[in-house]
């Protein structure tokens, strides 16, 4: 399949935000040649601040294939926001259903469509204290095996500099200029898991292997040892209430 247009909405997207971004920041791209020309395709992208899609975007728009976001349903129901979705064609997650499948069918149809599908598959800015990719989400990888498209990892950096997620005091830090740096690597070997029964232990084990791929990727960009085990959200939170509950009972 040839690649699509890019369109009137999209293109609208980027007159208005691309000015400031290379006003206010640096770039440092690499890996684009692994951006596929044609044919539908998901990327992977670890998530760190609230300005790291427009980053990722912005490097992802000048190989001519543009992203589509996974964004909540609700959102296009809004007036302004969700004629932006719709125009620029994110793509909604129906996330009140109990079907995960369902949840992602848009995505489904937007890759066999030879769409680009972007997951940030942490489902949320990093918790993690040394801002590393935690555990992923298993979203990317039923959605992987499921049309057998391409799995692009992504890395990228910089955005964090310049406004650090969960920041109460000095969220702005644009000067001095930030590097929003952004590597793309070669595609995730999924292979040994397709053809399986997509069990929750088999989702879990290719989410790993996307989720380690993107960590070796941000080691890169960073110049740092990747981390011993990916920091666990929803462990550190059990550990922390009973830490808690154990001071109480003191």
């Amino acid at each position: 399949m040839s690649r699509r247009r890019i369109g009137f909405w999209y293109r609208l997207a980027a007159v208005i935000a691309k000015p400031p971004l290379v006003i206010l920041f640096k770039r440092d791209w690499q890996g684009l040649e692994h951006v596929p020309a044609d044919g539908g395709f998901i990327t992977v992208v670890n998530h760190n601040s609230y300005l790291d899609p427009l980053s990722y975007a912005h490097f992802q728009y000048n190989t001519g294939r543009v992203p589509r976001f996974l964004a909540k349903a609700g959102l296009f129901k809004s007036s302004f926001v969700g004629m932006m979705l719709r125009g620029t064609g994110q793509i909604p997650v129906y996330r009140e259903t109990t079907d995960a499948l369902n949840a992602f069918r848009a995505a489904v149809d937007a890759v066999e469509r030879g769409e680009c599908v972007a997951f940030y598959p942490e489902g949320t800015l990093t918790r993690d204290p040394d801002m590393w990719p935690m555990a992923g989400k298993t979203g990317a990888a039923r959605v992987a095996l499921l049309t057998k498209a391409p799995v692009i990892p992504v890395a990228q950096w910089g955005a964090n500099l310049a406004m650090p997620p969960y920041a109460t005091e000095n969220r702005f830090r644009f000067f001095p200029r930030k590097t929003l740096k952004v590597l793309a690597g070669p595609p995730v070997d999924l292979s040994r898991f397709e053809g399986e029964e997509p069990t929750p232990e088999l989702l879990r084990e290719a989410t790993e292997v996307i989720m380690a791929a993107i960590t070796e990727l941000l080691s890169e960009v960073r110049g740092e040892p990747v981390p011993a085990a990916p920091y666990d959200h929803r462990k550190a939170r059990a550990k922390q209430r009973r830490r808690a509950a154990e001071e109480g009972s003191k």
